[in-house]
């Protein structure tokens, strides 16, 4: 007997659900429905703001419905306005190929595409979009809409004072077209999308309803801010991508470590596929000893493992030991030059050649001669008499010879003084 679990419940607790076409959980209650997300094909990767989306499509999944995510091949060559300031560069069809093929294997990831009647699927509205000529469209798809009810939305309100091409204006119809397409053809009665696609989607609903007497349902979840005001998925250095070319597993780890407290509790309802009852037991523990950051911990395991692996959970958290705990020399040798450039990022970098080794340079020289981690020899003399400087994780003294055979990789030095103070040496 197949079993539908209360999807609206679900977005609920979460903390995820915004709005909803009135009988859209009493049909979810009484059948597996198939529903869709669109998604925007400007990148060659997904980022973690992506991540609420697929989430929304996980949860939909393990609540027995059908998930279908539609990337946007025609879709991206228009460029949706919503929640943009100004008109985006259009990609050509071999960019935008590219882009959606990436695309779809990090889809791949998280929804199941061999478990019977619910299995997930892809569609490409380009498909359907690409042989549909513009006499066509407009006499087919345009003649159902006013143009007052489009300039109604605010994705087009927002945007009249600073001008609009007719291009963007249309995007609204070609997404309406989109959820009828899907209505018609594949019998999906469910669009959902962030709060911001609300315009886009209900006129979906309206053009099944119009051109077909048809009825369709929409659902839209919250758009996610920090609770410093700031947008969510973003670091100082830019986007956090799911694809590791783009972020490191490494950085991609510490991003959900370096989570607030503030924000951490609604992270972790929004992007754990843990229950309930565990979400709230780990909150509280988190509460009685905040210092442990065990929500952190738990959040960034979780999500890192899912769109990495465990094993580069592992090597992220092996790193993470290097600046954050008590690591050791084997654990920093293991690191890839990829990894290392990571973990020291922003700390002091000094150069050298890796002919000033020679046959062995002594540590004095290096510390205050070669590169300038010391004002002088006398000071980097006391460091060492104090038993407060280490290479690559071990303790030097002033009798310590540096060679070839203690580059990182061939080509790095770690040294830390004392506890905190980390320099980096790159030997050329």
């Amino acid at each position: 007997m197949f079993t539908l679990m209360n999807f609206i419940e679900e977005l609920k607790w979460r903390g995820m659900l915004q709005d909803m076409v009135p009988g859209t959980e009493e049909l979810l209650n009484k059948e597996m429905v198939t529903g869709y997300i669109g998604f925007d094909p400007t990148a060659d990767s997904l980022g973690v703001g992506n991540m609420v989306q697929i989430m929304t499509l996980l949860h939909f999944q393990r609540s027995g419905h059908k998930p279908v995510a539609l990337v946007g091949g025609a879709t991206g060559m228009v460029g949706d306005p919503s929640g943009k300031s100004q008109e985006r560069n259009l990609l050509d069809k071999e960019a935008l190929t590219h882009n959606l093929n990436c695309q779809k294997r990090q889809l791949e990831k998280f929804l199941n595409f061999d478990c019977g009647a619910n299995s997930a699927e892809i569609v490409n509205n380009y498909d359907w979009f690409k042989d549909f000529g513009f006499l066509d469209f407009i006499r087919d798809v345009g003649k159902y809409l006013t143009v007052n009810y489009m300039l109604a939305k605010d994705s087009v309100k927002n945007r009249l004072e600073n001008g609009m091409s007719f291009t963007e204006f249309s995007y609204q119809l070609i997404q309406g077209y989109d959820f009828y397409y899907l209505w018609k053809e594949k019998g999906i009665k469910l669009q959902m999308g962030g709060s911001d696609q609300w315009g886009n989607i209900v006129t979906g609903t309206e053009l099944i309803r119009k051109k077909d007497a048809g009825e369709a349902y929409a659902l839209t979840t919250h758009l996610i801010k920090k609770a410093d005001g700031t947008k969510f998925g973003k670091s100082e250095g830019g986007n956090i991508w799911l694809d590791a070319k783009r972020t490191s597993p490494y950085k991609f780890y510490q991003f959900w470590l370096n989570a607030t407290d503030a924000d951490v509790e609604t992270f972790i309802k929004i992007f754990s596929l843990k229950g309930r009852e565990e979400i709230e037991a780990i909150i509280e523990t988190h509460k009685a000893d905040p210092g442990l950051r065990t929500l952190q911990k738990a959040l960034a395991e979780e999500v890192t493992a899912r769109v990495h692996s465990t094993e580069e959970l592992e090597r992220a958290k092996v790193a993470s030991e290097i600046l954050f705990g008590k690591s050791t020399s084997e654990a920093l040798q293991s690191l890839t030059e990829g990894e290392i450039m990571d973990v020291f990022e922003g700390v002091p970098v000094f150069e050298m050649t890796k002919s000033d080794l020679g046959e062995g340079l002594d540590v004095i020289s290096l510390l205050a001669d070669k590169t300038t981690i010391l004002a002088s020899k006398g000071e980097a003399k006391r460091a060492l008499q104090e038993n407060s400087i280490s290479i690559n994780k071990e303790k030097v003294t002033g009798d310590t010879k540096v060679t070839t055979a203690n580059l990182l990789n061939g080509k790095y030095l770690v040294v830390q003084k004392g506890k905190k103070n980390y320099y980096l040496v790159i030997a050329s």
